[in-house]
């Protein structure tokens, strides 16, 4: 356990000593949250007014409070993966730079070596996402706050389980690359390309059925719902609670429907709607099976090495 930890030490050091990676991993999300803000922020608040009863004008704070919610939840689904990438190019670094052959020849184990990556890289993930998460809850206070305190709660769990999705899905695809350019264009296709897979760019159900139907087996579809509706369920609830009472349950009922399917509150599986305990299932049995083929990628290479 004490050369574990000094491992994970070791692997935080030298990613935080790069300042350029350490840069553009804090820098990544500001970005993300002013282009967000900046060029997104009027389109769903045009989407948001188009799915309301006519003549429903919503307050100031209330409208900022579900748009919001969801650009943030976006930029978190987004960034809790992509980031882990970037976190983890210590493991290619190595690699390049022959410290990986130089500790494999100690008597450190080839498994303690994988752990201490996988647990650093989620460490530094969670805690840049983390920051990413306070700086959005900020913002909500100021533009319009209806989150619970449980809320809030829920909302860290769904970054904790993104950023170990992310880690482990990096780590897998880490241990078939072995110089920087190969860790570079593979950071750059994940960038450009999960965020749309995802969900977090464009709803889901503006799509075609058949790319609906294909990302309702992607788990990274589940997750970003689940941190939607912790940051937008509430703001709903208030506005549902504010002008939808007087047009009677089943209207209201109608338009809550189109809300949530609009802004992926609502997710689906081949037609059927998903439940948040099994976004959550879905989400924790895929890190499970992810994980597991880490640890066989690792077992299978340490046999080989003997």
């Amino acid at each position: 356990m004490k050369t574990l930890g000094l491992l994970i030490k070791r692997n935080i050091k030298l990613f935080s000593k790069d300042k350029g990676l350490l840069l553009s991993s804090l820098i990544t999300p500001l970005i993300l949250i002013v282009l967000f803000v900046t060029f997104l922020g009027n389109v769903y608040r045009d989407s948001l007014e188009k799915l309301l009863p006519a003549g429903t004008v919503l307050e100031k704070s209330l409208e900022e409070g579900i748009v919001g919610g969801w650009l943030f939840s976006s930029l978190l689904a987004t960034t809790c993966v992509t980031l882990a990438f970037c976190s983890n190019f210590i493991m290619v670094q190595d690699k390049t730079n022959n410290a990986l052959n130089d500790m494999l020849v100690s008597p450190v184990k080839k498994t303690t070596l994988a752990i201490s990556y996988f647990l650093a890289t989620e460490l530094i993930t969670f805690v840049i996402c983390i920051i990413a998460l306070i700086i959005g809850l900020v913002y909500l206070a100021i533009v319009g706050w209806y989150l619970s305190f449980t809320d809030v709660l829920l909302a860290v769990l769904d970054v904790f389980l993104l950023t170990l999705f992310g880690t482990v899905l990096s780590s897998i695809i880490n241990c078939f690359l072995f110089t920087q350019g190969q860790m570079s264009a593979v950071g750059v296709v994940v960038s450009s390309i999960y965020g749309f897979v995802c969900g977090a760019y464009m709803p889901i159900s503006s799509l075609s059925n058949g790319l609906q139907k294909v990302m309702g087996f992607l788990p990274g579809t589940y997750a970003t719902s689940l941190i939607r509706n912790h940051l937008m369920s509430s703001s709903i609830a208030e506005m549902v609670k504010a002008h939808f009472s007087s047009l009677g349950e089943e209207v209201a009922s109608i338009y809550l429907t189109n809300i949530k399917d609009g802004f992926d509150l609502n997710t689906y599986f081949l037609g059927n709607k998903v439940s948040i305990l099994a976004c959550y299932i879905i989400i924790i049995v895929a890190i499970i099976l992810l994980l597991s083929i880490y640890v066989v990628i690792n077992i299978v290479r340490k046999e080989q090495m003997k």
